[in-house]
């Protein structure tokens, strides 16, 4: 919590100087004919949400949910979302974009762990940028939280970034100590590994690194043009940390040190069907 914390909590002014309109704070998808970040990051969501046939009626978790746009989106789909995050500043501006959508009978969030589910179930779940927190000492319960609250023929899209140098990283001395504590990237064959071993069926695994890096330079530009406003919000050493930080990430995706996955994992019911 306090790793999340010390990453999400800054004010929201901060976050909004460099995101897209619906604060998506992930990698955009750049589809044929998509020139802004806005349009982007709102393909991305119908993108991820496609992939797991989110039908109406179906009940959706998002694990690491952000300031609410996915759930939100859903919601206007017809399926029933819930949100999870342990980022208050997180929290509390994802109720209120809640509401202003008029999402809140089929949308919400809530302040929780993803190991603090009850035994819920959901037809459809999402991790988008929250894997590279989890660790790889806790792939296993990870997974296995996972497992337990999808329903059998259920779908789970896992999107997160991993090291492709074959080995794994945890975040050095930069990012440990001024972006990322405790964050850890590792090699997609592991989480891919840990996944399996907790019963899923891997159906697809798509990289989309290229989208990524074009992302990054988007909100570097953004947050350069809106330098003010930034360091209002959040401070000149924030600003400075945050750029460098945009930065050297887009030239790593860029030459390929590392990447972004969305693998589509199954939990086939008694018979194989998913």
């Amino acid at each position: 919590r306090a790793a999340i914390g010390f990453h999400y909590d800054h004010a929201v002014e901060f976050y909004q100087s460099f995101l897209d309109r619906n604060m998506v704070y992930s990698c955009a998808y750049w589809d044929d004919g998509v020139q802004t970040l806005d349009d982007a990051q709102s393909a991305k969501i119908d993108y991820t949400l496609s992939k797991l046939r989110l039908a109406p009626g179906e009940r959706l978790l998002d694990i690491g949910c952000g300031w609410g746009a996915l759930v939100i989106r859903a919601a206007q789909l017809g399926a029933t979302a819930l949100g999870i995050t342990l980022s208050k500043g997180q929290y509390e501006e994802a109720q209120r974009r809640i509401a202003a959508a008029g999402a809140a009978e089929r949308a919400r969030v809530e302040l929780r762990d993803y190991r603090e589910l009850r035994g819920e179930s959901f037809d459809k779940i999402v991790s988008i940028g929250m894997f590279e927190h989890v660790g790889r000492a806790r792939f296993a319960e990870y997974f296995r939280a996972a497992y337990e609250a999808l329903r059998q023929g259920g779908l789970f899209v896992n999107h997160a970034i991993a090291d492709q140098s074959g080995h794994g990283v945890r975040a050095g001395d930069f990012l440990g100590r001024f972006i990322f504590p405790d964050g850890e990237l590792v090699a997609i064959s592991d989480a891919l590994r840990a996944a399996e071993t907790a019963g899923f069926e891997v159906r697809d695994v798509e990289n989309l690194r290229e989208h990524y890096t074009r992302t990054l330079r988007v909100w570097v530009a953004n947050l350069e043009r809106n330098r003010d406003a930034a360091i209002a919000a959040a401070g000149a050493t924030s600003y400075r940390l945050w750029r460098l930080y945009m930065a050297g990430s887009a030239q790593g995706f860029n030459c390929g040190r590392i990447g972004v996955y969305q693998s589509l994992l199954a939990r086939p019911d008694q018979i194989g069907r998913a």
